[in-house]
C-alpha cells in the first residue's frame, strides 16, 4: 500500500508538490549581533536623509586613556565586519597592526545599497546609459559625492571626535570600487581630510573618466597634495578580448586606469604626496576586496615598533 501511494505521488502530483518543504513558523531566535560594536543614527538635513555609522573600539580602549587613529570605511554592511574579522588575524605586537577605532559608513536609511552608493559615491551624473534603478518608483540618482563628503566632514567627524578618544589628526579612508571613487573625489577636493587613502579597484572609468579631469583642475590651482595614497587592483580587473575566463571585465580596464592615474599623480612632483600601488594576481573585482583590505591595513596602520 505504501509503495502504491508513493507511485501515485510521483506520477500524478507536480514535482514541486512532492518536494515541497513543510511550512515552518517564523523563528523566534535572536539575530546574530557583532559583539562590542555600536550603531548610531546621524541625520543629514542638507541631504534630506539619515544614515547609520557602525563603530568598533580597540581591545585596549576601556583600560587606556590614549587617543587612537580612526579608520573610516565605506560600504559598511560588507566592509565593517570584514575588517573586524581580519584585524586580529594580522598578528599581534610588532607583527600586527596599531590599534585603531573602526567607523563604518553605511547607506542611507530606507534605501538599497546600490541606490545609495551610486548616488553618494559618484562625483557627477554622467552615469552609464540605460542604467536602471533598483528602487521602484525612483529614478537612478548619481553625482552627490560632494554633498556626502560634507556630511562626513561636518557631521560624522564632530560626532566621532565628541564620543570617542579619537586622534582626529590621523584619519584613514578605505573604499572599494565606487567607494574608492568617493575617496578620489575627497583626495582632489580636500586632501587633508584624511592622512591615508586606501583606494581599492577605483572606478576611474566612471563619468567619462572625470577623475582625470578633476586631477588636472586640481593641479592648475595647487602646488601640493598632502596625502598618502595606496592603490590596489585585482590582476583580472582588465579587459582581455577572446578570453573565456568570465572573471575578466567586459568593458572597463581598471588595471590600466589605475596605473594611468598613479602616473599622472607622480608626474606632478607634489612634495607631500606619497603614492604606491599593487596589482594582486588571480583576483577579480568581487574576490579582491579582502586581499586589498589586508594589504591596505598593513600599509596604513603598521604596528608601532
Amino acid at each position: 500500500m505504501k509503495k502504491t501511494f508513493l507511485t501515485f505521488l510521483l506520477v500524478f502530483l507536480p514535482v514541486s508538490a512532492v518536494l515541497a518543504t513543510p511550512s515552518v513558523a517564523p523563528s523566534s531566535a535572536a539575530p546574530y549581533v557583532l559583539a562590542n560594536t555600536e550603531v548610531h543614527d546621524l541625520a543629514a538635513p542638507a541631504l534630506k536623509r539619515d544614515y547609520q555609522i557602525y563603530v568598533s573600539l580597540p581591545a585596549s580602549y576601556a583600560s587606556s586613556t590614549k587617543r587612537y587613529p580612526i579608520l573610516f570605511v565605506t560600504d559598511a554592511p560588507y566592509a565593517f565586519p570584514l575588517i573586524r574579522s581580519l584585524t586580529p588575524r594580522l598578528g599581534k605586537g610588532a607583527f600586527g597592526l596599531e590599534e585603531f577605532i573602526l567607523v563604518g559608513l553605511s547607506y542611507a536609511k530606507g534605501e538599497t545599497p546600490e541606490y545609495s552608493r551610486r548616488r553618494d559615491y559618484t562625483p557627477n551624473d554622467r552615469a552609464e546609459p540605460g542604467l536602471q534603478s533598483d528602487m521602484p518608483g525612483r529614478k537612478p540618482a548619481h553625482g552627490e559625492a560632494e554633498g556626502y563628503r560634507r556630511f562626513i566632514a561636518d557631521t560624522v567627524f564632530p560626532f566621532v571626535a565628541k564620543q570617542y578618544r579619537a586622534d582626529m589628526g590621523r584619519k584613514v579612508f578605505a573604499g572599494h570600487s565606487y567607494g574608492s571613487l568617493l575617496g578620489a573625489h575627497i583626495l582632489l577636493t580636500e586632501p587633508a581630510m584624511f592622512t591615508h587613502y586606501i583606494l581599492g579597484s577605483p572606478s576611474f572609468w566612471y563619468g567619462d573618466k572625470v577623475m582625470f579631469e578633476r586631477e588636472k583642475a586640481y593641479n592648475a590651482t595647487h602646488k601640493d597634495l598632502p596625502a598618502n595614497v595606496f592603490f590596489a587592483v585585482g590582476g583580472l580587473e582588465k579587459v582581455k578580448p577572446g578570453s573565456k575566463d568570465a572573471r575578466y571585465n567586459e568593458r572597463h580596464d581598471l588595471v590600466r586606469d589605475m596605473h594611468a592615474f598613479e602616473k599622472v599623480l607622480k608626474s606632478r612632483k607634489y612634495a607631500s604626496l606619497r603614492v604606491q600601488s599593487m596589482v594582486l594576481d588571480d583576483e577579480d573585482h568581487l574576490s579582491v576586496g579582502p586581499n586589498i583590505t589586508t594589504r591596505g591595513l598593513k600599509w596604513a596602520l603598521p604596528a608601532n615598533k
